[in-house]
């Protein structure tokens, strides 16, 4: 059930009946052409607002039990009142139930063509209401639709801005990783260049070494074995 709709439906009904609870005590102070005008308007909204309480008992069905009894216990009251205002018509204006006529079926009365085209009316008045109430939801629809592709669209831009921060992220890192390659590519050829010439000083030295010792048992051989 749509609670808002089922408020909607009590609205106009408590705005209809308060147009025709005063129209009994109208009819005892008026005659003639005045009083079937007032009769007229009376079964008018009189049937538009049976009409309204078909809809919010429509309503009412789907829903669920605990709101759907109290609402229940109000319906029957605004049918009794509804009923009361009827029967007080027909008591303050006696041509209200001389000149009605029930057809099968129907819930209203029936005074002439004229009223028939009321009934018409009163029916046209009716969707008119419905597609009213359509249109409103329809719209309502249509502003959420709207605020959502909005939201939407700026989770989208955010989104956006991050990935693009994320991107220039990950150049600044894949930069500095190039960067420390080519570090890394410099050490090695230091420490190759560093290993080469501590190789060639070891082997200097070697050779000094040796040198120093054939020179040392030259002396030694000069001075203590040759005669």
């Amino acid at each position: 059930m749509s609670s808002e709709e089922f408020e909607k439906l009590h609205e106009i009904y408590k705005s209809l009946y308060e147009e025709i609870k005063l129209m009994p005590e109208r009819a005892l102070k008026c005659h003639g052409e005045e009083r079937k005008r007032l009769v007229r308007t009376f079964d008018e909204r009189h049937g538009e607002t049976d009409e309204v309480l078909q809809g919010m008992e429509e309503e009412l069905r789907a829903a669920p039990s605990s709101y759907r009894n109290a609402m229940s216990t109000k319906l029957r009251m605004y049918r009794r009142d509804l009923g009361k205002l009827q029967r007080d018509m027909k008591n303050s204006a006696p041509a209200f139930g001389s000149t009605s006529q029930t057809s099968e079926g129907s819930r209203h009365g029936i005074y002439s063509s004229e009223n028939q085209q009321s009934t018409q009316l009163q029916s046209q008045r009716a969707l008119l209401l419905h597609g009213t109430d359509s249109l409103n939801n329809a719209t309502q629809s249509i502003e959420r639709s709207q605020r959502i592709a909005a939201e939407t669209d700026q989770i989208g831009t955010d989104i956006i801005e991050e990935l693009g921060e994320q991107r220039e992220q990950l150049d600044r890192t894949r930069n500095r990783l190039v960067d420390t390659g080519d570090n890394l590519s410099r050490s090695r050829k230091i420490l190759r260049a560093m290993s080469r010439r501590l190789v060639t000083n070891k082997l200097l030295l070697a050779v000094i070494i040796l040198m120093e010792l054939a020179i040392l048992g030259a002396v030694v051989y000069l001075k203590f074995f040759r005669r």
